[in-house]
């Protein structure tokens, strides 16, 4: 369980999305503030565009790295969403990952300490 504790302590915290495959960047705050925020040891939150979904989020290691695979749900645009998506610590001190949302598109993202 200590594992756990030290990943989630990697993930604390707000992070802002910088970049996305799927959507340009001057998109990216339409609404609010891009952003990807852990919180505790399995809640969080994501906004980006005008889509907000709160997280369910697992932490553990990936190929060694560690990693944090989530499930969330939320609204877009005022439409009921859901999802998956993992993020692990990348260069630079970087976050890097991939939503998806469910029956609908999924893109890679790029996020940064804020």
């Amino acid at each position: 369980m200590a594992r756990v504790s030290t990943f989630a302590k990697a993930f604390a915290g707000r992070w802002r999305i910088v970049e996305m495959d799927n959507w340009d960047n001057d998109a990216l705050d339409l609404v609010e503030e891009a952003h990807l925020t852990f919180q505790g040891t399995a809640d969080g939150e994501i906004a980006f565009v005008a889509l907000k979904g709160f997280l369910d989020v697992r932490y553990g290691a990936r190929d060694g790295s560690a990693c944090a695979e989530f499930s969330w749900e939320g609204q877009d645009e005022n439409d009921p969403v859901c999802g998956r998506g993992w993020a692990a610590l990348g260069s630079a001190g970087r976050l890097v990952g991939h939503i998806y949302i469910h029956n609908g598109d999924d893109s890679g993202f790029v996020c940064e300490r804020d």
